[in-house]
């Protein structure tokens, strides 16, 4: 049995919040149920499983959005940030900081994934001479090996060399991963075990990344940095400590803490409607908006101006993020209550801003060579299944299914209810894949699971 599962975000802190521990608490309560079903046989016997894999399909530890990043301006001596020189040995300290304090700002959900893959961590009734499950039997354990994959906020843990070997130790102690302490890989191919453990369950995976340009630069590869990279550091978690530093005497501290979670708004196009919405909740007058305004022009004006930035000065297609770049240019022409107007007007239009990577899978070598039955992304955080294609096969038809993995995140959600009053709504996403092989779960081949739950 393989599960996989993306996207679960968990930062330090300091820019929002990560999923608790309640879901890991459930993933975990959750992992022995489907151990158990799983140990039904196709000939209706049951046999115990005697290990199963998770796959941490990118994008697990958040290492992008840290105020960190933040600590030197630019030209200052010991400046970093995602897209200066990952060889100097600033670069990897500071990678080793935000790590070691998500590490510890997320303790115990690491904590209940380790001790899942430790001796005794996950058991099962032993079969009875019927071939049927027996509580009184002693505990069968089921071996549990987790492996971790990059996406494109934790592609540093990609990079070679001693300095990051290092804090890849780190994380495979604290979660008790599979891996070693080389590079993780980014693709499964850079991994034999791991391949090999996907062609057993005719899966073929990758983050999804490479498919969003704001994200990924292909010349560049994933061992660098991208323009989304400069817009989460410089805009999304400048933002709120720059509020803070100039305005903080004039607002409450209720609505500093709320700019913190512009990372979580969904969709991308409301993060101008959220800023606008929290001045409103916290009745903020016009003068002081209209500094709201201006700040976010400036930290606009500065990201256009990067040098980093500028190298990107060409035409090329930013897809999922084009509702972002058009946000930066309005805030410059148009007040807070046109812009709330614009985005209402764009979403009614338009309707949901997640899109669909499986037009990709269609090109994927494994889809085409019919290696895969299964082709899996994460990425979009929009959890789907999409019907690929049907061959003929031994036992029929077989059939190909691209899958997105979703995320585990915490959102604020605008609600579809008079939108113009700017309500959200806070709930935690959860979202898992399970893929099956031989004889497991009575025959079948995949399961999907997705639930939303508030603390």
């Amino acid at each position: 049995m393989l599960i996989i599962l993306s996207d679960i975000h968990i930062g330090d802190g300091t820019c929002c919040q990560s999923v608790s521990a309640g879901a890991f608490r459930l993933f975990a309560e959750r992992l022995k149920e489907l151990a158990l079903n799983a140990s039904w046989r196709s000939d209706g016997t049951y046999r115990p499983l005697e290990s199963l894999d998770i796959l941490l399909l990118g994008d697990i530890l958040e290492v992008l959005h840290s105020t960190l990043w933040l600590e030197k301006e630019i030209g200052a001596p010991g400046y970093v940030r995602p897209w200066t020189d990952p060889q100097a040995p600033e670069f990897a300290a500071k990678i080793d900081a935000i790590t070691r304090a998500v590490l510890q700002n997320n303790a115990e959900s690491a904590a209940i994934l380790r001790a899942l893959t430790r001796p005794g961590g996950l058991s099962l009734p032993p079969a009875d001479a019927a071939d049927r499950p027996d509580p009184a039997g002693s505990p069968v354990p089921v071996t549990v090996r987790l492996h971790y994959m990059v996406g494109n906020h934790d592609w540093y843990y990609h990079l070679p060399g001693p300095a990051f070997d290092a804090i890849r130790g780190r994380i495979v102690e604290a979660f008790g991963l599979s891996n070693t302490v080389q590079p993780f890989p980014y693709e499964a191919r850079e991994d034999p075990g791991l391949q090999t453990l996907l062609a057993d369950h005719q899966v073929f995976v990758q983050h999804g990344d490479r498919y969003d340009a704001f994200n990924y630069d292909p010349q560049r590869g994933r061992n660098a940095s991208s323009l989304g990279d400069a817009f989460a550091v410089e805009i999304l978690n400048r933002f709120p400590d720059e509020v803070a530093r100039r305005l903080g005497d004039e607002l409450p501290p209720r609505l500093i803490a709320s700019l913190r979670e512009l990372v979580n708004v969904r969709p991308a196009l409301a993060t101008p409607l959220w800023i606008s919405s929290q001045l409103r909740a916290s009745d903020v007058p016009a003068d002081l908006q209209k500094k709201f305004k201006d700040l976010w022009d400036s930290l606009c004006d500065q990201f256009l101006a990067l040098p980093f930035v500028q190298e990107y000065n060409r035409p090329f297609k930013l897809n999922i993020v084009d509702g972002l770049e058009l946000g930066i240019h309005l805030t410059n022409a148009l007040s807070f209550k046109t812009l709330d107007e614009l985005v209402v007007w764009a979403r009614s239009k338009f309707g949901s801003e997640e899109i669909t990577y499986a037009r990709h899978a269609l090109q994927e070598p494994a889809f085409l060579d019919r290696s895969a039955q299964f082709i899996v992304y994460g990425h979009t955080h929009h959890q789907e299944i999409v019907a690929l294609d049907a061959f003929p096969s031994a036992g029929g038809l077989t059939s190909q299914i691209y899958l997105n993995s979703g995320t585990w995140h915490t959102y604020f959600d605008l609600a579809l209810h008079k939108p113009e009053e700017q309500k959200f709504i806070p709930y935690q996403m959860q979202t898992y894949l399970v893929f099956y092989k031989e004889d497991q779960r009575t025959g079948r081949r995949f399961e999907t699971w997705t639930g939303a739950f508030s603390d």
